[in-house]
C-alpha cells in the first residue's frame, strides 16, 4: 500500500529554474532588503524625534514604516541564505509561523493606507472637526475593527492551512512559505482553504481599495467644490493614489498568478509574490520621504548632521 504519511517538513525551491545562476540573485535582493532597512529606520527616525512631525498623518505614516522595516525580516534573511548556501528546509510549524507573521503585516500595508484615506477625508472635508475625529479615543474606532479583521483573517487561513495532510511532495516552488504555495502541497480536498484564502483577498486588500477610492472621490469633490483653497491639501493624497496603484497593482498580479498559474513561468510567479512583499517596503518610504515635504526637510537636516560632506551636495 502507497504511503501518505503527511509531510512534516518542506523545502523551499523558489527560482530553481534559473540553476547555477540562482546565487546571483542575492546581490538585488540584498540591496532591497538594505534599502528597505535604512530608508524605513531613516522615516522612523525622524518622525520619533523631531516633535513637529508629531501629526495624525505623520504617525500613520511611522506606523506604515514600522509594518514596511519589519516584513522583510519575516522573509528576506532566510531567503538570502538560501540563495548563497542553499539553506531551503523548513519545518511545518515554522513554515506557518513564519506565514503568519508575513500575511498578517502585508494587511497593513493597505489597512495604513485606509486610515491615512481617513486623516485626509476628515482634514479636508470636514477642517473644523478634524482634530476631534482624529483623536485617539475617537480614532480607535477605526483601529479597532480593522485590526480585528485582520487578526481574525489570517489565523483562519494559517489555522486551515495547518490541519490539511501534505503528502502531494514536500517541494514548494516559493522563497518563503506562502499560503497558496502550500495549499497546493496538500492531498484531499482545499476547497475550503481556496475560499478562505479568496475571501480574505476580497474582505482586506480589495475591500480597503473600494474605501480608499470612495474616500477620495468624495475628498476630490470636495475640493471641487470648494476651489483653489483645497488644492494643497490634495498634495498628501496624490502621494497615497501614488502608492495605492504600485502596490495594487504588484498584488493583482501575485493574486492572480496562482489562477492563471498553467501558463505562467514559476520564476515570474515566485518574482511577483516576492515583490509584493518586498516592493512596497522599498518604495513606501522614499516616495513619503520625497513629496512629503516636512519630512523631507527634516530627513535633509538629519542626513547632513550625519554626514557633513553632504552639505555641499545638498
Amino acid at each position: 500500500m502507497e504511503n501518505v504519511s503527511s509531510h512534516k517538513h518542506f523545502i523551499l525551491d523558489g527560482f530553481s529554474d534559473l540553476g547555477a545562476l540562482r546565487p546571483v540573485l542575492f546581490i538585488p535582493f540584498f540591496i532591497m532588503f538594505i534599502v528597505s532597512l535604512s530608508a524605513n529606520s531613516l522615516l522612523l527616525y525622524v518622525v520619533i524625534s523631531q516633535r513637529s512631525l508629531h501629526s495624525p498623518m505623520c504617525i500613520l505614516m511611522a506606523g506604515m514604516a514600522v509594518v514596511d522595516l519589519s516584513l522583510p525580516l519575516f522573509f528576506v534573511p532566510n531567503m538570502l541564505l538560501s540563495f548563497l548556501f542553499g539553506w531551503r528546509g523548513i519545518s511545518l510549524t515554522g513554515c506557518l509561523v513564519q506565514m503568519h507573521f508575513i500575511h498578517f503585516a502585508g494587511t497593513f500595508q493597505s489597512t495604513f493606507l485606509v486610515w491615512m484615506a481617513l486623516d485626509r477625508y476628515f482634514a479636508i472635508c470636514t477642517p473644523l472637526y478634524y482634530h476631534e475625529h482624529m483623536a485617539l479615543p475617537k480614532f480607535l474606532n477605526f483601529i479597532i475593527p480593522f485590526v480585528v479583521r485582520n487578526v481574525l483573517l489570517v489565523t483562519l487561513f494559517v489555522s486551515l492551512a495547518g490541519t490539511l495532510s501534505f503528502c502531494a511532495g514536500n517541494v514548494m516552488n516559493h522563497c518563503f512559505c506562502e499560503h497558496m504555495a502550500l495549499v497546493e502541497l496538500a492531498c484531499g480536498s482545499t476547497a475550503i482553504n481556496n475560499l478562505v484564502g479568496l475571501l480574505t483577498v476580497f474582505l482586506i486588500p480589495v475591500a480597503d481599495f473600494i474605501f480608499i477610492a470612495a474616500s477620495y472621490v468624495v475628498i476630490f469633490s470636495s475640493v471641487l467644490k470648494s476651489g483653489r483653497s483645497g488644492v494643497k491639501a490634495l498634495h498628501t493624497c496624490i502621494t497615497h493614489i501614488m502608492v495605492i496603484t504600485v502596490s495594487l497593482t504588484i498584488a493583482l498580479v501575485a493574486f492572480l498568478s496562482y489562477r492563471i498559474s498553467n501558463g505562467l513561468p514559476a520564476a515570474i510567479r515566485v518574482f511577483t509574490s516576492t515583490m509584493y512583499l518586498l516592493f512596497p517596503s522599498c518604495f513606501n518610504p522614499i516616495i513619503y520621504g520625497i513629496r512629503t515635504t516636512e519630512i523631507r526637510q527634516h530627513i535633509l537636516k538629519t542626513l547632513t548632521c550625519w554626514f557633513p560632506v553632504l552639505r555641499r551636495t545638498l
